[in-house]
């Protein structure tokens, strides 16, 4: 046997597998994977995550899927584990950009898929097939897959046993051992070990809990915890937990029922899956245990249960907006218990965090916390990593779905299982894993990263813009209105306008400062931005001297007052002829050097003058500093409409015919 870990694939005539994530490596969230061998090419789920604080405005993250665009006539279709939305969530939007010949899945994660896929009307872009325990699926020539049940914290939750030309690929996707579980669905450990008997080539396995010795506790372990908190809870009792957490909602429900308690939901996500999850049977109760949440209130508190989402801090989820006092329809009361079930994941604490600050000022009781044991976790531990490793027997190993440290500690439990450290692999989004029926080793990568959407779920928020959202966030917003006519002169006093921007510049400074960058982009760079057509007006780039300013200003800024604001200049056209602003007289000159090149050439008229007299100004308070001079000649209404703003761009490089100007650090 031999195998390497070098990032190229060696020279070999034997058929290769490729195995390719695009999500889900040093990261919790959007995981997505790729199996491709000759022209097939099947997914693996496709999940979202959840954006980080810096990601301004961004709702949903999704990762890049330009492989998948650019390879979409080799799609042959796609398997899903289970309903989380980590795993199904991306599913919608990708369906607008290729199509999906097939989706094999459970029936729970179907028909939760369906709805979303409805919402997002793309039902015409491919086909939904359910599946049972033990099903096989052929997709393509090359793979056939088993659904082999798991246990985890959703119901309906499979493995997979894929079998290819290279050998059989054991995906677990999201797992843990449990062996009371509360459907009654067990773990098929008979089935994962009959593939280990035949052999696996390699292992792909779910690295979440790495770093957490012994076993997951089982779902039915909370019970008995929760069942104290509703007993001795003399008042209304509000729990959160994952709407997908379909046996928690099950156990809540059981407990209602139990302590004689009608139940409200709130939460649109806890609405739908209730409603699935009862249609398939995966949860049972009578009709008449919910009611309505208009009418609950005319209940006695010591007879309601409300059952909603906000377990993660969420700012639109039902329990945040209780906590801030912002819901219509429920409000806090002193004698309320309130249970947290679930664990806030990794980037949510702060929110969580003060979700139950706010929830205990209101002087309610909050109960939260490992040590309550009202959640575990539906992930395995290092014990369940190493039955699974003992079941599968694999010859490769690949950690998946975790960060870093998670994939290093998982590989390190697989060392002790007898797995040599040179046939496994620590990879990252993006990826390609190379399998032969001997060798493991690491393909050329692919593009991988991350795409953002807004909350339109339909607007893809791209770099630049994100760049811009932060930019506003961190040093604010400057917008400059300048009128400028057709032959290159300042027709009006410039209008500055600041929103967010901490300087101790007043906006006497600042309103000088932008009449000299105007001054100075007429003087030494309008040649270059108007052109002759032989009409009766030059034709003039106005995009190009409104982003001259922007760049002049910011460079201004910057050197001047250590800030980068964002940038927004507007330039109103005025025809030619328009008589030229004289400026103001007690300002210092600006005693830059023209540019070598591009110099302006005489044009027998008088230059913009930059010394200029003073003129009204107006500071305003809150940090937002405000400089407006009267517009001494607006443009006639018959001159050209507004152009649009333009956000501040990079730099650009200095043409090679252009010496870099010297500007005059003198402020007024």
């Amino acid at each position: 046997m031999s195998s390497s870990n070098n990032k190229t694939s060696p020279t070999t005539k034997q058929p290769t597998l490729r195995v390719i994530p695009l999500g889900g490596l040093h990261e919790i969230g959007k995981n997505t994977c790729v199996f491709e061998y000759g022209d097939d090419l099947m997914l693996v789920d496709a999940g979202l995550a959840f954006p980080s604080d810096g990601m301004h405005g961004v709702n949903v993250v999704l990762p890049d899927t330009s492989y998948l665009r650019e390879n979409q006539k080799r799609i042959r279709g796609m398997i899903v584990t289970h309903g989380h939305e980590d795993h199904i969530g991306g599913i919608p939007h990708h369906l607008k950009n290729f199509n999906i010949p097939v989706i094999y899945g459970p029936r729970l994660a179907m028909s939760m898929l369906q709805g979303k896929m409805e919402e997002a009307a793309v039902t015409d872009r491919t086909v939904i097939q359910t599946v049972s325990p033990r099903d096989v699926v052929k997709v393509g020539q090359h793979f056939q897959v088993e659904f082999i049940r798991n246990t985890h914290s959703i119901a309906d939750s499979f493995s997979l046993a894929i079998t290819t030309p290279v050998g059989v690929v054991i995906f677990t996707g999201d797992f843990k051992f449990d062996h009371t579980p509360v459907d009654g669905e067990y773990f098929d450990i008979q089935r994962m070990a009959h593939y280990g008997e035949q052999g696996v080539l390699c292992l792909f396995s779910d690295s979440t809990n790495a770093e957490v010795p012994g076993f997951t506790p089982p779902e039915r372990s909370v019970f008995p915890n929760l069942d104290r908190h509703f007993s001795n809870s003399e008042g209304r009792v509000i729990v959160t937990t994952f709407a997908s957490s379909v046996h928690r909602v099950s156990m809540i429900l059981e407990l209602a029922m139990k302590h004689g308690r009608k139940v409200g939901l709130l939460g649109r996500s806890m609405l739908n899956v209730i409603a699935k999850a009862r249609e398939l049977g995966y949860i049972r109760c009578p009709d008449e245990l919910f009611v309505p949440i208009k009418q609950i209130r005319d209940l006695p508190d010591r007879e309601t249960l409300l059952l909603m989402t906000g377990s993660q801090g969420e700012p639109l989820a039902a329990l945040s907006r209780i906590s801030r006092g912002e819901h219509p329809q429920v409000q806090v009361k002193p004698t309320d218990t309130i249970i947290f079930s679930a664990s806030p994941i990794p980037g949510n604490t702060i929110s969580v965090v003060n979700t139950i600050d706010r929830l205990m000022m209101m002087g309610a009781k909050v109960v939260y916390g490992k040590g309550e044991g009202i959640h575990v976790s539906g992930h395995g531990c290092q014990e369940d990593h190493k039955l699974m490793l003992a079941l599968t027997r694999p010859k490769f190993f690949v950690p998946v779905h975790g960060e870093h440290r998670m994939l290093v500690c998982h590989s390190r439990t697989a060392q002790s299982m007898g797995i040599p450290a040179d046939n496994m692999l620590i990879i990252d989004n993006g990826d390609v894993v190379e399998l032969t029926p001997t060798t493991i080793h690491k393909g050329d990568p692919v593009k991988a990263g991350i795409e953002l959407l807004d909350a339109s779920r339909n607007g893809i928020v791209d770099n630049r813009v994100l760049k811009e959202r932060q930019q506003l966030a961190e040093d604010g917003v400057i917008t400059l209105l300048t009128v400028i006519s057709t032959d290159g002169v300042m027709a009006a006093p410039p209008r500055v306008n600041l929103r967010g921007v901490v300087t101790t510049a007043d906006a006497r400074r600042l309103s000088i400062w932008a009449e000299r960058e105007i001054g100075w982009v007429l003087d030494n760079r309008w040649n270059q931005l108007a052109r002759n057509t032989g009409g009766t007006a030059p034709e003039v780039d106005w995009v190009g001297v409104q982003r001259e300013i922007e760049v002049g200003l910011q460079r201004r800024l910057r050197r001047e007052l250590q800030v980068e604001p964002l940038i927004i200049c507007l330039v109103q056209p005025a025809p030619a002829g328009t008589p030229a602003y004289k400026g103001r007289a007690d300002a210092e000159p600006d005693s830059r050097p023209a540019p070598r090149s591009g110099r302006r050439e005489s044009s027998g008229r008088e230059p913009v003058i930059r010394n200029h007299a003073p003129a009204p100004q107006r500071v305003q308070a809150s940090g937002a500093a405000t400089a407006t001079t009267p517009v001494a000649t607006m443009t006639p209404a018959s001159a050209p409409a507004v152009q649009v703003a333009v956000a501040k761009r990079e730099e650009p490089e200095m043409p090679a015919n252009r010496v870099r100007r010297r500007r005059s650090t003198a402020a007024s």
